[in-house]
């Protein structure tokens, strides 16, 4: 694909921009991003880039608590993590679970529990399949634990989904 300024030059600069629910794309080459005064950089650690996401998304980031507040295995403090957005060890999540869990919130539309990996975009049927599949692997889980009574919760919803499902594919 060539650069949409100068239609020239491969472009090698891809910028996907989402304004009022408008989805508008610009590729571009480097020299012409660089004109328009778009910084280009290559190689942007990870951390840097969602620490970066997180500014904008979020006009203050510092996280409050009690000043006192330290990880017994590493030391770690919320100070800490307001100079460097890293947390120090995997106990840290629980320690400071309170204090960080507005900023969790903010950074994903109000919700602080994993609601999965299925884009919002995609097909109805495709997410449906996706469930049933989800459930059948959790139902195949209970009965490997002997958790008869999840067992049987997850079966009812197994079953309510394949009649929804059914009940679709018979009005279509």
């Amino acid at each position: 694909m060539y650069c949409q300024i100068c239609k020239i030059t491969e472009a090698t600069i891809h910028l996907t921009e989402i304004s009022d629910g408008q989805r508008s794309e610009s590729h571009l080459c480097e020299k012409c991003a660089q004109d328009e005064g778009i910084a280009v950089k290559s190689n942007v650690p990870i951390n840097e880039l969602l620490s970066k996401l997180l500014d904008v998304s979020q006009p203050t980031k510092k996280v409050k608590s009690e000043p006192e507040l330290s990880c017994p295995y590493c030391g770690f403090t919320v100070e800490h993590f307001n100079k460097e957005p890293l947390l120090g060890c995997p106990f840290d999540y629980e320690i400071f679970e309170k204090p960080l869990l507005s900023l969790i919130e903010k950074a994903h539309n109000s919700k602080s529990v994993h609601c999965g990996k299925i884009p919002s975009h995609i097909p109805s049927d495709t997410k449906r399949q996706s469930r049933l599949l989800s459930l059948q692997h959790e139902l195949d889980s209970a009965v490997k634990t002997e958790d008869y009574e999840r067992a049987a919760r997850i079966r009812d919803k197994l079953k309510e989904c394949d009649k929804a499902s059914s009940d679709e594919t018979y009005r279509a």
